[in-house]
């Protein structure tokens, strides 16, 4: 029963969220995420720590707040991305290094595209494919099954291919691995690790495990690797990518340039997520 109600939570915030005007629905989601705030419950108080780690002692709490707006901007706009048309889904979002992207995919090379849970990143697959760019990504395999397959539906609406983390036919890491070999962009949520056997970085200040996947996939396709960062704007969703040096097989074993690899996307993301924290969705427990 419970599981059929979250479905069903789900499917009437896709066709209602839609249906209403976007001032209307903005007013809305800003108004639950004042009010989770207000709530302080345990996602707000473990966003505030995150949050602290990141910005330090004298963090205004207000940025919470602002955290919170941000995340529930988010799902304001993912439930709004498939009604949108292709040139919507290209006018709301804006990469500063496009023309870099487009050309190392028009090369028909695959690119790596490792991310933090930063800003809209559904908008960022979006804008990619209504370019024309064929782009796969990983679903974590959420509970129940009903959800799972509805967001695995709602992203390949979207033009995305999706591959589940677990309980596919093939490794996705061999699915990626091909895929980047035929010149896709892969994209990957990375500087949260969900099999616990992550490599261990160094991330603000203190330790935290991030997934091997993104390091593993360039050294083993040579496919140019870029940690992304994305922040809203009050129209659009703004973006930059910053392109990893591969280290050479002469610098050590796969597992020494796994680890030099994520290591240099946690530095990466930190760049982005100092300069946008209110931006970063982290509500998780995330360092050691």
């Amino acid at each position: 029963m419970k599981d059929r109600l979250t479905e069903l939570g789900y499917s009437a915030g896709w066709r209602v969220v839609r249906a209403l005007p976007l001032p209307v629905a903005r007013r809305i989601f800003t108004a639950a995420a004042d009010r989770a705030y207000k709530a302080n419950g345990p996602g707000t108080q473990r966003l505030r720590r995150n949050l602290r780690q990141v910005v330090g002692d004298d963090m205004p709490d207000t940025l919470v707040r602002d955290g919170l707006r941000s995340y529930a901007r988010y799902w304001l706009e993912a439930f709004r991305l498939p009604s949108q048309s292709v040139q919507q889904n290209r006018d709301g979002f804006h990469l500063v290094q496009a023309e870099e992207f487009h050309k190392v995919l028009a090369d028909g090379n695959g690119v790596i595209l490792a991310l933090p849970h930063v800003g809209n990143w559904d908008a960022a697959a979006a804008w990619a494919v209504a370019h024309g760019h064929r782009l796969i990504t990983v679903a974590e395999r959420l509970k129940p099954e009903s959800v799972f397959r509805r967001f695995v539906e709602y992203r390949e609406r979207l033009g995305m291919e999706v591959v589940p983390l677990t309980g596919g036919e093939r490794p996705p890491i061999d699915v990626l691995a091909e895929k980047a070999g035929q010149g896709y962009a892969v994209a990957l949520l990375s500087d949260r690790d969900l099999s616990r056997n992550g490599v261990e970085v160094r991330f603000f200040g203190g330790r935290t495990r991030m997934p091997a996947g993104p390091a593993i996939l360039a050294l083993r396709t040579n496919a140019p690797l870029y940690a992304v960062d994305i922040w809203f704007t009050a129209d659009r969703a703004e973006c930059e990518i910053r392109r990893i040096e591969l280290p050479a097989q002469e610098e050590g074993p796969l597992d020494v340039r796994v680890k030099l690899v994520t290591q240099r996307l946690a530095d990466a993301y930190e760049i982005g997520i100092a300069r946008h924290p209110q931006d970063w969705h982290m509500l998780q427990k995330l360092w050691l």
